[in-house]
């Protein structure tokens, strides 16, 4: 097994690029993982680490080995108390962006040398360039996260200077993005509402860190 996916990993340019999974069955019928990246360059690169070289490794078959490590231990964890449920889409979450976040980083051309030729990362620095962009996607989830919905009660008044007002006009153009009918207009309606107005706040272009 472990010869066929080094020439497997070799069509793709690099043993870094693939893990060996082994699957199977406990006792009472739960499946079993276990994920192994599958190169045999560790070795080599450890020593020359330790003897003060400069290494570059790619970690990428590792990082998919641990991923899918965590994946399932956070399922068996699901499977065992729903109430886990939070925790599970947590771990699913920083996984699935763990990973975009380090094939974006090959894809910016910023890969260790087995990829990107001699002029490519070393170990280490390959590694904070992909802590970086993981950080920034991460918080961009935070900062992209829409308000909470506040509810008020419903209640009429008259305010000066709405005595002009068509109010059956107005109530038209509000059931417009009020589609369920509920009295309510969501956040998604409400942007496109002041989008066509052309009141919709805009972020300003030097504001977001380039991804590069």
């Amino acid at each position: 097994g472990d010869m066929l996916t080094d020439q497997i990993a070799q069509v793709h340019r690099s043993p870094g690029f693939i893990t060996s999974n082994l699957i199977g069955k406990d006792d009472e019928g739960r499946i079993i993982k276990e994920y192994e990246a599958s190169h045999g360059t560790v070795t080599d690169l450890w020593l020359d680490h330790l003897d003060g070289k400069e290494t570059s490794m790619n970690p990428l078959g590792m990082v998919e080995a641990l991923i899918g490590a965590m994946n399932h231990a956070a399922l068996l964890e699901l499977e065992a108390d729903a109430s886990k449920q939070d925790k599970f889409d947590e771990i699913m979450n920083y996984t699935e962006t763990l990973r975009r976040a380090m094939h974006n980083t090959f894809r910016y051309g910023q890969g260790t040398r087995d990829m990107a030729g001699p002029t490519g990362f070393t170990t280490e620095a390959f590694i904070d360039k992909v802590a970086w962009r993981l950080g920034r996607y991460l918080s961009d989830q935070v900062e992209n996260e829409l308000p909470p919905v506040l509810e008020e009660p419903d209640r009429s008044y008259v305010r000066k200077g709405f005595d002009n007002i068509d109010m059956a006009k107005l109530h038209s153009e509000f059931d417009k993005y009020d589609k369920e009918g509920t009295g309510r207009v969501g956040f998604k309606d409400f942007t496109k509402m002041l989008v066509k107005m052309g009141i919709a706040p805009e972020k300003k272009s030097s504001d977001k860190e380039p991804d590069v």
